[in-house]
């Protein structure tokens, strides 16, 4: 029993770092998210900044080459050389933005703002002009962009942006242990009483079934039989729960033993088995069955059979009709119940989770076959219509 508890325990802790992982995807993502937008933010403050610091700088630049090209423009054409300056390249544009003269090193030329940096990393600096000396209505200086700045900026963002994410991780994981203990002490509290049901059942379930095959029906009157019958489905019942339940109990004790087993029998034999719960709902079982083998634990096999054919009479409607396919390397087991939603189809293998209420059960069936196909590496494909009906396909 040590073992099974274990077993039990990893599956919930196996569970519990899916959700963790899935809330710290989710949380670090979002975390991220806000951190580059404030880095953005930083990022073109920085710039705002840097342009600050060399707006004064330029607009005097600005005014002594403006008074240049006064001089040059009253001394025009005896004088005809562009001033020019080592601090700064200059260019000049008219009015209809066509270029009169540049030394520009960069051709990214843009009239509609005062100040920026060119895709090869120069400052333009633009400068509008009242008097149109030499033609020019706007004035463009520029110096290099040496990007400390923009050095300075990125390391900022790398360090202090990690430091942030790792922090905030360290909160969200806290944060989700925090939101997690409830979910953890109910699973458990949930599996304990699986378990301690598992237990309490085995010695009266056993009894109730020795005693009723041991009846001799041909001895007691029809009123009798009729209740026998209704003991009998009754017993089958929590028969097939208990079944399952000792599954998830025991199943560390069923790695081995696999064999070749004949399914075609097997089915057979559990149809049989059924016949009397399906008969309470006037279902009729249709059985196209082909000799197929698997080689599995028959245990497990069981399970999924047995399974696969309780929710096909749980959830089909009076006087339905269960289709049971059989061909080598395939089972089809369909009915024309119920059927499910198609946005409930991909959680219907989750532990605990019931989507029809009025059903008895603790929602550990389907998660069973689930946990059994994926062991021995088949495959379960699941179609279904709400009030048509759903059919289960598993290939091996």
């Amino acid at each position: 029993m040590q073992v099974s508890k274990n077993k039990a325990t990893n599956s919930l802790l196996a569970s519990e770092k899916k959700s963790l992982f899935r809330f710290l995807t989710l949380y670090v993502l979002m975390m991220m998210s806000i951190i580059v937008l404030i880095s953005l933010f930083y990022y073109q403050n920085q710039e705002k900044m840097m342009f600050l610091s060399k707006r004064d700088m330029l607009s005097d630049y600005a005014y002594e080459q403006i008074k240049k090209l006064k001089v040059l423009h009253n001394t025009f054409p005896a004088q005809n050389t562009y001033p020019r300056d080592p601090r700064f390249k200059s260019a000049i544009y008219d009015l209809e933005y066509v270029k009169i003269f540049s030394l520009l090193e960069s051709d990214d030329i843009d009239f509609n703002t005062d100040m920026y940096i060119t895709y090869d990393n120069k400052i333009h600096f633009v400068k509008t002009l009242f008097e149109y000396y030499l033609g020019a209505k706007y004035l463009f200086l520029e110096i290099p962009d040496d990007g400390e700045w923009r050095k300075e900026a990125w390391e900022n963002i790398f360090i202090f942006g990690g430091l942030a994410i790792v922090f905030f991780t360290i909160v969200g994981f806290y944060i989700a242990n925090l939101f997690l203990n409830p979910m953890r002490s109910s699973l458990l509290l949930l599996d304990r009483f699986i378990k301690d049901t598992t237990h309490e059942l085995n010695t009266p379930l056993s009894t109730i079934l020795a005693n009723i095959e041991m009846i001799d029906k041909s001895s007691i009157g029809e009123d009798n039989k009729k209740k026998i019958n209704r003991i009998n489905i009754a017993a089958k019942t929590v028969s097939q729960l208990y079944q399952d339940l000792t599954y998830l109990t025991l199943e560390h004790d069923m790695h081995k033993n696999d064999e070749n087993v004949e399914t075609k029998a097997l089915i057979e034999n559990r149809v049989e088995y059924f016949d009397i719960l399906a008969k309470t709902k006037d279902i009729t079982f249709v059985l196209d069955l082909k000799k197929s083998y698997i080689h599995i634990n028959r245990h497990k096999w069981t399970r999924v059979i047995d399974n696969l054919l309780s929710n096909a009479i749980k959830y089909n409607n009076r006087k339905g009709i269960i289709h049971i396919t059989l061909r080598q390397n395939m089972l089809t087991i369909g009915d024309t119940g119920i059927g499910i939603e198609m946005a409930k189809i991909p959680f219907v293998f989750d532990r605990y989770i019931r989507f029809n209420q009025s059903e008895g059960g603790f929602g550990i069936g389907l998660s069973i076959i689930k946990k059994i196909i994926e062991e021995y590496n088949m495959k379960i494909e699941i179609k279904s219509k709400p009030n048509e009906g759903t059919v289960v396909i598993i290939k091996w």
